[in-house]
C-alpha cells in the first residue's frame, strides 16, 4: 500500500518538477492526482481533504524560494502538511521503572 501511494507521488512530484513554472492550472491536476492517491490508499476523506486545501492554499499564496524550483516549494509544502497532520513533533517513550516496559501498538 505504502509503496503504491509512495509511486503515485513521485509522479505526481516529478511532473511538478520537470514543468519549470507552475500555474494554477499544474497546481490543480497535481492536487487532484494526489487526492486520487491519497483516498485510493483508504485515508480518510475529511483529513484527504483538508491536507489538499492546506497545500492549495499555501502553494498558491508561498513565494518561491531562490534556491527552490517552483515543483520543489511544492514538494515542500507538501512534507510540512504531512508532518503536521502525523503530529509535528516528537514524542519520548515513557518506560516502566521495572522492567517490561509495555508498549501498545494501533
Amino acid at each position: 500500500m505504502f509503496e503504491s501511494l509512495s509511486d503515485k507521488l513521485s509522479g505526481v512530484f516529478g511532473k511538478l518538477t520537470n514543468s519549470g513554472k507552475l500555474s494554477e492550472k499544474n497546481i490543480d491536476a497535481a492536487l487532484r492526482e494526489v487526492r486520487l492517491s491519497l483516498l485510493e490508499a483508504d485515508v480518510d476523506f475529511k483529513v484527504t481533504r483538508q491536507f489538499v486545501k492546506n497545500i492549495k492554499q499555501r502553494a498558491s499564496g508561498d513565494k518561491v524560494y531562490n534556491s527552490l524550483t517552483p515543483g520543489q516549494t511544492v514538494i515542500r509544502i507538501v512534507r510540512e502538511e504531512l508532518t503536521n497532520i502525523l503530529g509535528g513533533e516528537t514524542v519520548g517513550l515513557e518506560r516502566a521503572s521495572q522492567p517490561p516496559s509495555v508498549i501498545m501498538l494501533a
